[in-house]
């Protein structure tokens, strides 16, 4: 651990049943920390009941072993991540801790969407990738393939692999060429399952080949295959030779997630990894310990974390205790004196952190927030079967909402409901079956509720909203704000916390007009809020009730009290009474908050709802009712073809009319086809739908029924 040289920190990251978790088996295997028999079967990082039993992973794992390369012992701190759609906030987070990412493909499925998705959240942290093939025992045993036909499947793989990277790193100006290649040994083969594995290197070193392989396969001498070329040393040795250790690592990572001043000491600290410099940790995760309590997962950028330090928390008041320092394998933890910079800890004794937090000796500049890319869209309501178990339900709820950042809690007061809102169906199930197996608490859940957002279609008249005393007076219009802008926010480019300067140009960039980017006064969620007033008196201090009476508006839309997304506000003109005691927030509030709203509406606001992009691969005869079960479902077929001896649909469908998807589209296929659904944003409810969608919703939030006279235009 001391060796920052020797220390390599990788994740392993597919699509979901590409073999992550059985891969990281046969390494733990050759580390001699499972046994060689059941490794493969063992499933050693699904540590939890619930992931044995549906037999995928749900939590990122982490496990610290040992290699032999080069006759000199290197140290690997790996994470093996979900491949789940709903679980991608944990593959974002476990990049943020990584400097590498081995991406496994199914070399009979090949690339698939979601291996698009980790290899994007891989190259935007700075994490170098390199591929592994995996199941290629399948192309000679199922699909009886030849050598050259062999070779063919996979260099497709390998270019489609490629042409992702390249796409994704253009405009990058920190990274140079990162593609995979066979003749470098940035690309293993091998069967997982089967525990053999090869590359170019490998090759050359044991005198196997492709040849060699296929006739051990087919005469089904696998256990001489496995014990000629295993796997965990072609995976590690390329591990231990082509991913960056965090000396080189650091100084490219270091500006992309930290917006500090570069040339403080501090900086160089992490720049050089220094274990004598300050003490500078990123926690990217959180985890309980019914005896430890709270155990926070992350990776040290500089100094050595040791039992008893005093360290702040980004975002907190005062200091926490440091009670103990330890490394992971798997499901335990190790106790060890200390952890120097490089490495990957697991801290007890930080009670206000939580995934994405900075912890430091020092007060600092915390790193920037682990975006995620997709938003939760589908809530449930979760309530205590027996009323005594309602304190220990809320604080439970408390303590999903800190462990997993993609999952929101809302409290509905009128209500009294508990709301919860996730990535999808299984999330929410996960959870939800947490709580009462881990917690001991009954509960019953409600039907899933989709989540909606709203949005203004055009540009509005100035509207003028009036403070309750008529002394107080607002001028405001509202238009749609651009995609390119949007998207920009939810990535994380642009934020208020960023220079004023920086902020203007990726503004520009994004199609503004100059003028209009030096008044942006606020950033709401997904919207803008731009101040076009001139030497108006008394506004400056009136501002902040301004800003909270957007802010006011924006969170409960006029429709259905939904959030409101990509709504760009001008405030024109403002007339404030001069006396402070007159323009107070129950005056200036209420004023803003009915001129916004009136505004949207004039501005024929609409519901948008999510929608998810759909992959179904099925075999020829079925793929009329496969593609018959998207139309059906208000979705668009955007594409079919053939790819091996399936067709492949492509589509978009609402998340609302894909609740219960899975059971309709296996009766509807003979269980024949498998899919894959990725959240794709929210997109325009059709006209027919929105007056009875919004009356829905109003109905379940308690809402008056009638809407405003002035929204007429659908």
């Amino acid at each position: 651990m001391d060796n920052p040289e020797q220390i390599r920190n990788i994740a392993i990251a597919a699509h979901v049943d590409h073999g992550k978790t059985t891969l990281t088996d046969n390494l733990l295997a050759g580390a001699g920390m499972i046994s060689d028999e059941t490794a493969g079967q063992q499933l050693a990082m699904d540590t939890e009941e619930d992931e044995q039993e549906r037999g995928i992973t749900i939590d990122a794992a982490n496990v610290s072993m040992t290699h032999e390369y080069e006759d000199e012992d290197h140290l690997i701190n790996l994470i093996d991540t979900p491949g789940h759609v709903d679980f991608g906030g944990d593959v974002t987070r476990a990049m943020r801790a990584v400097d590498g990412a081995l991406v496994v493909v199914d070399a009979v499925e090949g690339a698939m969407p979601q291996t698009e998705t980790v290899l994007r959240q891989a190259l935007r942290e700075g994490v170098k990738p390199a591929l592994f093939i995996n199941k290629v025992d399948r192309l000679i045993s199922e699909l009886q393939e030849g050598p050259e036909e062999m070779q063919r499947r996979l260099l497709d793989v390998i270019s489609d692999v490629n042409e992702l990277i390249r796409g994704m790193t253009e405009e990058m100006d920190d990274i140079e060429d990162w593609t995979v290649s066979v003749e470098d040994g940035t690309v293993g083969f091998g069967s997982a399952l089967y525990k053999w594995g090869v590359s170019m290197p490998s090759m050359q070193r044991t005198g196997m080949d492709f040849g060699d392989i296929i006739d051990l396969e087919r005469a089904d001498k696998r256990q001489e295959l496995h014990e000629k070329t295993p796997l965990s040393d072609v995976v590690l040795d390329m591990v231990c030779e082509h991913f960056p250790n965090p000396i080189n690592a650091q100084p490219r990572r270091v500006p992309r997630i930290w917006r500090g001043d570069a040339d403080s000491e501090l900086a160089d600290d992490m720049r050089l990894v220094n274990e004598d410099g300050e003490v500078v940790m990123m926690v990217t995760d959180i985890g309980i310990d019914p005896h430890a309590g709270e155990i926070a997962a992350g990776r040290v950028f500089s100094g050595t974390i040791e039992k008893g330090q005093e360290l702040y928390v980004s975002g907190t008041a005062g200091k926490n205790r440091v009670q103990s320092v330890g490394i992971y394998m798997g499901g335990e933890r190790e106790e060890v004196e200390y952890v120097p910079a490089g490495n990957i800890a697991a801290v007890t004794g930080l009670k206000d952190a939580i995934a994405g937090s900075t912890v430091s000796s020092v007060e600092m500049t915390p790193f920037e927030s682990i975006e995620h890319i997709s938003e939760p869209v589908i809530t449930k309501s979760v309530e205590a079967k027996n009323m005594d178990d309602l304190p220990k339900l809320i604080e439970t709820l408390q303590q999903v909402a800190k462990e997993d950042p993609t999952i929101q809690i809302e409290i509905n007061e009128d209500t009294g409901e508990h709301l919860i809102s996730g990535q999808g169906e299984l999330h929410l199930e996960v959870i939800t079956q947490r709580i009462e197996r881990n917690q001991g608490i009954p509960v019953t859940t409600g039907e899933p509720i989709v989540v909606y957002r709203e949005a203004p279609r055009t540009e509005s008249r100035e509207v003028e909203g009036r403070s309750p005393n008529n002394h107080n007076r607002f001028y405001v219009t509202v238009e749609p704000l651009s995609d390119d802008i949007v998207e920009a926010i939810q990535l994380g480019e642009l934020s208020m916390d960023m220079p004023e300067q920086d902020r203007r140009e990726v503004l520009q960039d994004a199609g503004m007009e100059k003028d209009d980017s030096q008044n942006v006064e606020d950033i709401i969620n997904t919207n803008l809020f731009l101040d076009q007033t001139k030497g108006i008196q008394h506004l400056n201090e009136t501002m902040e009730l301004v800003i909270e009476g957007i802010e006011d508006a924006l969170v409960d839309g006029p429709l259905a009290a939904e959030p409101v997304q990509g709504a760009l506000i001008r405030l024109h003109d403002a007339r404030l009474h001069e006396d402070a005691i007159h323009r107070g927030p129950a005056q200036v509030i209420p004023a803003t908050r009915q001129a916004i709203h009136n505004a949207l509406i004039d501005a024929e606001i609409s519901l948008l709802e999510p929608i998810q992009d759909v992959r179904i691969d099925v075999p020829n005869e079925h793929m009329g009712a496969a593609s018959g079960e998207i139309q059906g479902r208000r979705g668009r077929v955007d594409d079919m073809y053939q790819e091996g001896d399936l067709m492949v649909v492509e589509g978009i469908a609402p998340v609302d009319e894909m609740i219960g998807f899975s059971s309709d589209i296996r009766s509807a296929t003979e269980g024949r086809a498998s899919w894959n659904t990725e959240n794709a944003g929210f997109r325009f409810l059709s006209d027919s739908l929105q007056r009875d969608i919004i009356m829905e919703i109003r109905e379940r939030k308690g809402m008056k029924l009638e809407l405003p006279q002035t929204v007429d235009y659908f």
